[in-house]
């Protein structure tokens, strides 16, 4: 998945072409972000950040100004059609919120790869630096005044190794998004819905040949608040992955769904995470259930937050 590979190697999914996924991609503040006292809840907490309370998807806040918060997103993908496939994309970010609407993280890329018998890709294993990236969010709509939130997100990046097949490559890529979010009951249900593009342009070391992909996301999520620090939820993405960097030629697409979850360890320290199989999905010109050309049978998030 480009998004993914956007989010995790210049990185919020592994969902794209294993062999030339664009880099840069997911992520912002956690959901154990704490502010104010929650109604109905106990004194000794506060509002939740909506954040990093959905997996994948993302919640439309971004934190306070002055707050800075270190964030490590790894995103892995398990399962091809044959053969044994891991892939792991980790992205490092320091985020600073600079005001009220206006968010910069850079952030670097690291990514892993255990690849053995898959047609069409080389044997490998290894743990590489793959990328670096620039994430940029922009508070629109303030969900606290307004009946939803809306964040939109841009995330330039450039790569070096593909997360997928662990190749060598030199790739210039970015991811924009519009980050919806709302409170549908007082600080214990909420449901977000995303909408994510990411493109880029990747040059194989060993051909020299230059690729173009894109992919388009629709996610969407909904999360219920057990206790203030415990949030639990079910997300799900439609992904389609192209090639061309302007969604130019349907090459295949999938659909994933899973569990998430938000736990707030202390005020400082927060951890979240999603695991999502492959329910549905198809790849042009190939009539077998599932797309596990572009995609992979299981995505997983995990991430930990450290707020100063």
């Amino acid at each position: 998945m480009i998004l993914a590979g956007l989010s995790a190697s210049c990185i919020s999914a592994f969902a794209g072409d294993t062999s030339s996924r664009p880099y840069t991609q997911p992520r912002g503040s956690p959901s154990d972000g704490i502010s104010k006292p929650a109604h109905g809840l106990p004194s000794a907490h506060t509002e939740i950040d909506t954040e990093h309370i959905f997996g994948f998807s993302m919640g439309s806040d971004i934190g306070k100004p002055g707050e800075i918060e270190v964030e490590f997103e790894n995103v892995g993908a398990f399962g091809k059609r044959s053969g044994t496939y891991a892939a792991w994309a980790g992205l490092n970010q320091a985020k600073f919120t600079l005001s009220d609407n206006f968010r910069i993280a850079p952030g670097f890329a690291l990514s892993g790869q255990h690849i053995n018998g898959i047609p069409g890709m080389a044997d490998h294993r290894d743990v590489a630096f793959s990328g670096a990236a620039l994430e940029l969010r922009y508070k629109l709509v303030d969900r606290a005044v307004a009946p939803f939130g809306l964040t939109l997100h841009a995330q330039p990046g450039w790569g070096r190794i593909d997360d997928g097949s662990g190749m060598p490559i030199e790739q210039y890529g970015g991811e924009f998004a519009a980050l919806f979010d709302r409170e549908l009951v007082k600080d214990r249900v909420f449901a977000a819905f995303n909408v994510w593009y990411a493109t880029g342009a990747t040059r194989e070391i060993a051909t020299n040949l230059w690729r173009h992909d894109s992919e388009m996301q629709l996610q969407a999520a909904m999360s219920y608040a057990v206790r203030p620090e415990l949030v639990l939820g079910l997300g799900a993405r439609y992904a389609r992955a192209y090639d061309g960097g302007g969604l130019d030629r349907f090459a295949g697409d999938a659909v994933f769904a899973g569990p998430t979850f938000s736990y707030a360890i202390s005020k400082e320290i927060g951890i979240s995470g999603t695991w999502q199989m492959q329910v549905a999905g198809r790849a042009i010109g190939d009539h077998r259930s599932l797309n596990l050309d572009q995609f992979e049978r299981h995505q997983a998030l995990l991430r930990l937050n450290l707020h100063f």
